[in-house]
């Protein structure tokens, strides 16, 4: 039987009814997803997942996330426990950029959860819960097709949704909300994602104007990296401020403390560098009484089970774990969406499972 660890790829596409287009990323045609996978005596161990195409997000393109992920996974003694090959990662990062050491953290954590015989979520110090309630995000789109979603989700029971706006002018997006806020009253709680692309005296007269709509939080409404103007707009917003692009490291959860619960943060795996760090950010949050949310990015079946984990043992404020739902061709399986919910069935590490077959190896190292 062969011992291996080895580093898969697969493209994964939403049905037609789902487009992906945001004001930081334009179209997404499709999810490009790495997985690392452990098998040992021909069995699998473990596996972890992350995608690849989100330069928009880490500035970082597909390609040069590969050579990172083998760079990483070069280095590493997998003949070493699961646990201190995730310390030392975690101890050290050295050059290794976050979305590689996630891939890598989160597959680590899998491992240790398997091994202990326990679901990732009791490993991290949770319990198990198998159904978690979850925002839906309503993408940029024309009028009538972005009221249909919209129906289509609450009539599913998702009824906290999260409209993404700063692709067009504002009042196509003013018009897009009033036209949920009237469809549904105040059945549906109606947050906002700018993703950054409003400036500061936009962000300032457009958060005033949405306050008649009841907009729970504004997400991202400016660019991410001045941290005073993030202050300034937070102060004066009648409506909260959360922030996620601004959010790459646990020095950025610091400088969110540090403002003393007047902005929120948005706590993703593939930009903190995996779970062992957000675990580590909702703890320091948890302290200073800061509220927060686990969230992730438009993902496959596996990166979307280790946020749901995270947010079993983190019991954040808001939950975003929308990413696997509607995909046609995601080689996990085990995950499912119904009642305004994402499912999992009780198991050991992740709780999903990864047919290869529908894969391609970019890389292989035999133990």
């Amino acid at each position: 039987m062969m011992d291996r660890v080895r580093c898969l790829a697969a493209t994964v596409h939403y049905g037609p009814n789902l487009v992906l287009y945001t004001a930081s990323s334009g179209r997404v045609a499709g999810l490009d997803e790495l997985y690392l996978v452990i098998e040992l005596d021909g069995r699998l161990m473990a596996f972890g997942e992350v995608r690849e195409n989100i330069a928009y997000l880490t500035g970082i393109e597909p390609s040069a996330v590969r050579r990172a992920v083998i760079r990483l996974l070069d280095g590493i003694d997998w003949t070493d426990a699961p646990q201190a090959i995730c310390d030392r990662l975690n101890a050290d990062p050295g050059p290794h950029p976050a979305i590689a050491r996630a891939l890598v953290d989160c597959t680590l954590n899998d491992w240790i959860a398997r091994l202990a015989g326990v679901p990732l979520a009791v490993s991290l110090g949770g319990g198990f819960r198998p159904a978690l309630s979850t925002n839906q995000t309503l993408f940029w789109s024309e009028d009538a097709k972005f009221l249909t979603m919209a129906k289509d989700y609450v009539r599913r029971g998702f009824l906290d949704l999260k409209v993404r706006v700063g692709a067009g002018d504002f009042e196509h997006d003013l018009r897009r909300l009033g036209m949920v806020r009237d469809a549904f009253g105040d059945a549906v709680k109606i947050a906002i994602d700018v993703n950054g692309a409003w400036s500061f005296d936009e962000a300032r007269h457009r958060l005033t104007a949405l306050e008649p709509l009841h907009i729970a939080y504004a997400e991202q409404p400016i660019a991410a990296g001045d941290w005073e103007r993030i202050a300034a707009l937070a102060e004066q917003s009648p409506i909260p401020i959360m922030l996620d692009e601004s959010i790459h490291s646990l020095a950025d959860v610091s400088q969110v403390i540090v403002l003393g619960g007047q902005v929120w943060a948005h706590l993703k795996i593939v930009k903190l560098g995996g779970i062992t760090p957000v675990m580590t950010a909702v703890r320091r949050l948890r302290e200073a009484g800061v509220p927060f949310m686990i969230g992730q990015m438009n993902e496959g079946s596996g990166a979307t089970a280790a946020a749901c984990h995270c947010t079993m043992a983190a019991e954040p404020q808001y939950a975003e774990l929308y990413g696997a739902d509607g995909l046609l061709d995601d080689p996990v399986s085990g995950l499912a969406y119904r009642n305004g919910t994402v499912q999992l069935a009780p198991g050991d590490g992740l709780g999903v499972a990864i047919d290869t077959s529908k894969t391609s190896c970019i890389w292989e190292k035999r133990l």
